[in-house]
């Protein structure tokens, strides 16, 4: 018996692409992408030219006060960022001053968040009155603070304290000058009542994307408030708490208005960003604070990054849920 094989079809090559069509596709995509030069062109000449500039200067020491003294120096100047101690103290200055008040900022936002969840009489009001320290220029807000609140003399917590006093029979109330007493609080203080609205925005949108089905198959089984919370809401919370953090302490770490404005730098409150201001404009050395700045922006970028791979796994598990 004899078995007959049908012979294999021998696989064709692609169809070559018509020199025409191809000068047609890449004609296309340039013409997609012809409008959005300009604004590529804008923001290299605005934002990498002038880091380049100030990665050059970096290398250099130059003083504006004797410009004839330039001279290349290398890494010298990143070697002093690290082993001067004012500049070490500026980086643990930064540190501190970014960790309490995002860590502040969140406990408070995530409390600002589950009570603004909850339906009441007044609801939108009691947001938009929340909300509103966000909306303020820093500088105006940092001033609001220092005059408003913190002068001993006339500011809004001295006149409580002399108000408390005087319900107990106390005549003379010992009157605080706030930012000389408790300088770094008193800039803590006052980044966490601009920075906690944004925290609670954050998490109030988390709260809100929760599925019902399961809280209310949570209580049908009995489980308690603390038990919804901690075994519930928390986990749920965890992208968004993560969000909050790191997006905060993007911002938090190069803030300068509130150091500038409270404490001028003094009492132990300069951070990296004001340090960078007292050497370039103050002490004139332009190749020191731009290595300074060169820290500071590397150290920003590795926050951020981790940032927006936490942003990009939030909008991907949103969209699996969906």
């Amino acid at each position: 018996m004899t078995t007959s094989t049908a012979p294999a079809k021998a696989s064709r090559p692609p169809a070559p692409v018509p020199p025409a069509a191809t000068r047609g596709s890449r004609a296309k995509a340039w013409a997609t992408r012809a409008p959005l030069l300009p604004a590529l062109v804008f923001l290299v000449v605005v934002t990498q030219l002038p880091f380049v500039a100030t990665l050059v200067l970096s290398l250099f020491d130059w003083n504006s006060l004797s410009p004839e003294k330039r001279h290349f120096t290398g890494l010298s100047n990143y070697a002093s960022v690290f082993t001067d101690a004012a500049l070490r103290d500026a980086v643990v200055t930064t540190v501190i001053l970014t960790a309490s008040v995002v860590l502040v900022s969140v406990a408070l936002g995530l409390g600002f968040a589950l009570l603004l969840n909850r339906r009441f009489f007044g609801r939108g009001m009691v947001r938009t009155l929340l909300i509103t320290p966000f909306l303020l220029v820093p500088v105006s807000a940092a001033l609001l603070w220092k005059h408003a609140l913190y002068n001993p003399e006339y500011g809004l917590f001295n006149g409580a304290l002399n108000w408390f006093g005087s319900l107990f029979g106390i005549e003379e109330v010992v009157q605080p000058d706030w930012m000389s007493s408790m300088p770094l609080a008193a800039v803590v203080a006052a980044l966490v009542w601009q920075w906690t609205p944004f925290m609670m925005l954050i998490l109030l949108a988390g709260l809100q994307s929760r599925p019902d089905d399961m809280m209310e198959a949570a209580r049908i089984d009995g489980a308690g408030r603390w038990q919804m919370f901690a075994f519930m809401t928390l986990p749920h919370l965890r992208r968004y708490l993560e969000l909050g953090i790191l997006l905060g302490s993007v911002y938090i770490v190069q803030n300068f208005d509130a150091v500038f404005t409270l404490t001028s730098g003094g009492l132990g409150t300069a951070n990296l960003p004001y340090t960078v201001y007292e050497t370039f404009y103050r002490a004139h050395e332009y190749g020191l604070a731009s290595a300074v700045g060169v820290v500071a922006v590397i150290g920003t970028v590795l926050i951020a990054t981790v940032a927006l791979r936490v942003v990009s796994s939030l909008f991907r598990e949103e969209a699996s849920r969906a």
